[in-house]
């Protein structure tokens, strides 16, 4: 009989604290923000032929890309980006750079990063890709991404919004708890 008043007791007074506000149980957090889309697959798109976008005496490639972009990927590091006015981008950013490894990153940048490129840089056909190295980009005439194959980071660039692709590596991110445990896979 004992438990049956407590159970009764404990039930009113819960009920009590929910009615009552401000002493009621705590708000459920707000519903995180969803992720960006996957990249798209460029690896259908058909490849350029590279030697009609180097420029630089041949040092680079570069390309037009939709909305006033110009992209390059360096033969001498390897490195790669885009600047110009990037569609949508976080924190006004105009610039987006990135390497042979790592997640490349955006920037603002008052100047040309590329400094004065010396050549004709030609536009980049939609659905077409140009490759160096592990790092690949194309366009479908609309929104430009470059991946890049080894660490499989990148970035898209897109009117619906401009994003970088695997900030933290998926083959070398570990969940809580599992850096921890060196058995732990």
């Amino acid at each position: 009989m004992l438990s049956k008043m407590l159970i009764a007791l404990a039930s009113a007074a819960g009920a009590a604290a929910v009615a009552m506000p401000g002493m009621g149980l705590p708000l459920a957090a707000a519903d995180p923000a969803p992720p960006p889309p996957p990249p798209p697959n460029i690896g259908g798109y058909e490849l350029a032929k590279p030697s009609q976008f180097m420029v630089m005496d041949g040092s680079m490639y570069a390309f037009a890309a939709p909305g006033g972009l110009v992209c390059i990927m360096m033969r001498t590091t390897g490195d790669y980006g885009c600047s110009g006015p990037i569609p949508a981008p976080p924190e006004e950013a105009n610039a987006i750079t990135g390497g042979q490894v790592g997640p490349p990153a955006f920037a603002v940048s008052h100047a040309p990063i590329w400094g004065s490129l010396t050549g004709h840089v030609y536009p980049l056909l939609p659905n077409n890709k140009l490759s160096y190295k592990n790092i690949t980009c194309g366009t479908d005439g609309v929104m430009t991404t470059c991946q890049n194959s080894f660490d499989q980071s990148g970035f898209v660039l897109s009117p619906s919004g401009s994003y970088i692709v695997n900030q933290t590596n998926p083959l070398v991110d570990r969940p809580d708890g599992a850096a921890r445990n060196p058995y732990f896979n």
